[in-house]
């Protein structure tokens, strides 16, 4: 779900600047703002209560959580801000580049609980936890649209500069 989350924002934004919206202008700039959304859809259920079920919550995030990292709740409302903190920043062009390579850190981070999760049949939503057969490819995709927002890529001249 978070993929197509992705996927789909993305192509929306790219759509906004074929249609002349100059923030979207570039396929960068627009896969920053995807990944934003997709962020703020999966740090909500760090902050969702128990008793809602129909999607991951609070509780099925702590359960992800490797029983080698102390406070696991406490780890889990630290990496749902650090998401929404690492959207924000991503939307913003002064922030940009901070926050993909914070960002691709705190996926490299988050790796172990999605490992523990499917390793373990941990359920998410009453579904269970993502294979790690796609899981970790979805993980480096991330990983690597993080580090792609990042980049600001700037045109060189040509011209050599005189000796």
């Amino acid at each position: 779900m978070t993929v197509i989350v992705l996927l789909v924002a993305t192509l929306a934004f790219r759509s906004l600047g074929a249609l002349g919206v100059a923030r979207f202008a570039t396929w960068r700039v627009s896969a920053a703002h995807g990944l934003a959304v997709m962020l703020v859809m999966t740090a909500s259920a760090h902050f969702v209560p128990a008793s809602v079920t129909f999607m991951p919550n609070h509780a099925d995030m702590v359960a992800m959580v490797p029983p080698f990292v102390p406070f696991p709740a406490l780890v889990v409302i630290l990496t749902g801000v650090l998401e929404l903190a690492g959207a924000a920043g991503l939307v913003l062009e002064r922030t940009r580049r901070a926050a993909g390579i914070c960002l691709a850190l705190l996926f490299v981070a988050m790796l172990p609980a999605n490992v523990h999760a499917a390793l373990n049949d941990v359920t998410l939503g009453g579904e269970p936890a993502t294979p790690l057969w796609q899981r970790v490819p979805e993980q480096v995709l991330y990983i690597a649209i993080a580090l792609w927002a990042a980049i600001e890529v700037r045109a060189r001249s040509l011209a050599r500069s005189p000796r």
